[in-house]
């Protein structure tokens, strides 16, 4: 199991929302840059990075974060927020991402997730963000009427393997993970999944790791990590153990 560090980006800094409220911000450094440095220090693989006002506007405003964490760093990033169209894809891979985060677009128009992963392949992941299991979109501002378990079969029926999931209920609280969700979303769409939100301690990282055999392949940590209450080298061992 993957273990990705979040470097949430907003107006340059690496900040941390509670529940994708923009108005509920920490801002933990003002230099990504570093920030990335010191989790791949620490033993990170791969790094997570959202661009926060993207996914806000819709197209891409962290560009030059992104390209300082690029230059800094040798193990490979995935990003999302903001990214909508085959250019955008084209663009953000171009610099040297590894993978691009699919998420509004999906529900929205799933003709071009299929076309993107024709063009792209594996390189293209999806963000499924939900509250209550309904899906939520626009930086999380917008909730709508999908269910998650649907799309994410509609998704991989479009040729996704990579799901990542958020639980937005638990997102920023460190309340602890809900390992059974994730998983039930792997067993019944097929997808991997990549879990985030909620995570707290080493037991999470522990009870996620016990759903790997059923398709969890991943977890986004955060908060814990930036506040010290989880130790990202240690939740690295556990992962990989």
């Amino acid at each position: 199991m993957i273990i990705f560090p979040a470097i949430d980006l907003r107006g340059g800094k690496c900040v941390r929302l509670i529940q994708g409220d923009f108005d509920k911000e920490t801002v933990y450094s003002d230099d990504p840059q570093a920030t990335a440095l010191k989790w791949q220090a620490q033993g990170a693989k791969f790094l997570h990075v959202v661009d926060l006002d993207g996914a806000k506007a819709g197209s891409l405003q962290n560009l030059s974060a992104i390209k300082n964490i690029l230059s800094a760093i040798k193990i490979p990033i995935e990003v999302g927020g903001g990214i909508r169209t085959l250019d955008d894809m084209e663009k953000i891979l171009s610099l040297g991402v590894r993978r691009v985060i699919l998420g509004s677009v999906a529900v929205e128009n799933i003709s071009l997730v299929i076309d993107a992963v024709k063009k792209f392949g594996d390189k293209i992941v999806v963000g499924i963000d939900a509250r209550n299991g309904f899906v939520a979109v626009h930086g999380w501002e917008k909730s709508s009427a999908v269910k998650a378990d649907e799309l994410a079969k509609k998704i991989v029926a479009a040729g996704v393997k990579t799901i990542i999931y958020t639980d937005i209920s638990k997102d920023g609280m460190l309340s602890g993970v809900n390992a059974e969700i994730f998983a039930e979303l792997a067993r019944s769409s097929g997808a991997q999944i990549v879990a985030s939100g909620g995570v707290k301690s080493l037991e999470d990282i522990r009870a996620l790791k016990a759903r790997e055999a059923e398709g969890v392949v991943g977890v986004i940590v955060g908060k814990a990590i930036y506040a010290g209450a989880l130790d990202l080298k240690t939740a690295i061992e556990i992962a990989e153990d």
